[in-house]
């Protein structure tokens, strides 16, 4: 019965080690991001999105909301602002004129690219002193994090 209660112990000391660790690192990415001579200019929101629009081209919202597991309705508010801010453009859809679809600007492509940049950069000099195989292995356990996240999030 001891045993079982140490593994029990030890699983959950190493659950609160992870969240707050995530909890940590994302208050001091935060914090990094405010920092920079320059602020960004994509919030999170429209960086992923307009990420997802380069990444697959032209999609309509309701494909778009799919594609990043988001309601239909999220996607729809997000893209307003960036139509406004000529970032992306919605077009006819040529299947179906009735329907639209979006589609990032060259604008749209310059603010990616630069807040990839910063981000990459960042990261980067986070980074500077792991080994290639730790930066690796780190890459794979957060995509597994991620995956096993929206796993959950499909579940709701």
């Amino acid at each position: 019965m001891d045993t079982a209660r140490t593994n029990l112990s030890s699983a959950e000391s190493v659950v609160s080690r992870i969240e707050r660790a995530v909890a940590v690192l994302v208050r001091r990415a935060e914090s990094i991001r405010q920092a920079q001579p320059e602020p960004e200019q994509l919030l999170r929101s429209a960086y992923l999105l307009l990420a997802e629009l380069e990444r697959r081209g032209p999609m309509g919202v309701a494909a778009l909301a799919n594609s990043m597991e988001l309601d239909v309705s999220t996607v729809s508010r997000q893209v307003i602002p960036l139509d406004q801010q000529g970032l992306v453009h919605r077009l006819s859809n040529p299947n179906d004129g009735r329907m639209s679809v979006i589609e990032i600007t060259p604008e749209g492509v310059t603010q990616l690219t630069r807040t990839r940049d910063r981000r990459h950069a960042v990261y980067a000099d986070i980074l500077q002193d792991w080994s290639a195989d730790d930066r690796a292995a780190l890459a794979s356990y957060l995509e597994r994090l991620n995956a096993s996240a929206a796993r959950i999030q499909n579940q709701t």
